[in-house]
């Protein structure tokens, strides 16, 4: 794979193999994870894999989310994640699970100095909400989950390119595109400008389609087709 990019790709999952993987194979330049990535991936103690994974990810940048929904909490495992190392930001959701907003909380932390991931944003309103109380001087990302707004049969482009427009004034955010769906998202938010997008391992594992002749992905495709269809042991005639 000879694509370069311009955007900052940064590997989604809750694997320390799978982040060591990406490291060797792809152009990774950070990580994050969620909660529910990390079930999936059958994590049981959030410490350990917190160090093993930056064990794994050396000094690149890495999201870890707060898992309360008491903003008092939040706060508290906030400060605690942040003292993981200089290179982890703490993830947090732009509302808790009632619909409250946590923008005051994440003001008091940006002047505590934590670097900020809020996530879970589908809205310009939300993102110019967060962006006024992030503090100068501090390092946040914003993320956008544009995949999950093309879910609703909404073309994210328009609303992610505004969203590039409001986070450029502010020099203390980045603008992550979040929930990649297909390797395409990666070219349309470089095409727009935003800064960052998460990429999960299946949508990595495409990079290295990237130059292939249709004509020869046709040929390929169809002999997929053949040898499955032989292995299954189909008969029609």
């Amino acid at each position: 794979m000879t694509q370069n990019f311009d955007i900052k790709i940064y590997a989604d999952g809750a694997s320390i193999e799978g982040m060591k993987n990406a490291l060797n194979k792809w152009p990774i330049s950070g990580f994050t994870t969620n909660p529910s990535l990390m079930k999936k991936a059958g994590v049981k103690d959030y410490l350990q894999f917190a160090k093993d994974a930056l064990d794994a990810v050396g000094e690149l940048p890495i999201s870890f989310e707060v898992f309360s929904d008491d903003f008092k909490d939040m706060e508290k495992e906030a400060e605690k994640i942040s003292a993981f190392g200089k290179n982890v930001f703490v993830k947090i959701p732009i509302t808790n699970t009632r619909g409250k907003s946590s923008v005051p909380l994440i003001e008091r932390l940006s002047k505590k100095g934590i670097q900020i991931n809020i996530t879970a944003i589908f809205t310009l309103d939300q993102v110019e909400n967060v962006l006024k109380v992030l503090q100068p001087n501090t390092h946040n990302i914003i993320s956008v989950f544009a995949g999950r707004i093309a879910d609703t049969g909404i073309d994210p482009l328009p609303i992610m390119e505004k969203a590039v427009t409001l986070v450029k004034q502010y020099p203390q955010a980045d603008l992550l595109w979040a929930s990649c769906r297909e390797l395409l998202n990666i070219f349309q938010a470089q095409s727009v400008g935003v800064d960052i997008i998460t990429v999960t391992s299946s949508v990595l594992s495409k990079l290295s389609f990237i130059g292939k002749k249709p004509e020869n992905f046709s040929l390929q495709t169809v002999q997929e087709f053949s040898r499955d269809g032989k292995a299954l042991g189909f008969t029609i005639i």
